[in-house]
């Protein structure tokens, strides 16, 4: 029956792969592709995080009330001189 090999066929499969690399590799390529895995892993998350960053700045930005032509985002700032004569005003 095809399908997942069990049993001899995996013996068969370990002791042609120590033969093909030797016993030596064998561990550093297992290390090396746990280490790949790794990174894969915290480059997908950091992709994820990333596209929810993108959305939630997106869904800010369409909160926020666009300003007509006059209006500004900054109160205006008065002339010295219309702050000197309120505050003569107010003394």
């Amino acid at each position: 029956m095809p399908g997942i090999p069990g049993g001899w066929e995996l013996v068969l499969i370990v002791l042609v792969l120590v033969l093909l690399f030797g016993a030596t590799k064998l561990p550093q390529m297992a290390r090396s592709l746990g280490q790949s895995a790794r990174v894969f892993k915290a480059e997908t998350r950091g992709m994820k995080a990333d596209e929810e960053n993108a959305k939630k700045a997106k869904s800010e930005m369409e909160q926020k009330p666009e300003l007509t032509s006059g209006e500004s985002e900054t109160p205006s700032a008065t002339s010295p001189v219309e702050d000197k004569q309120q505050n003569e005003q107010k003394n």
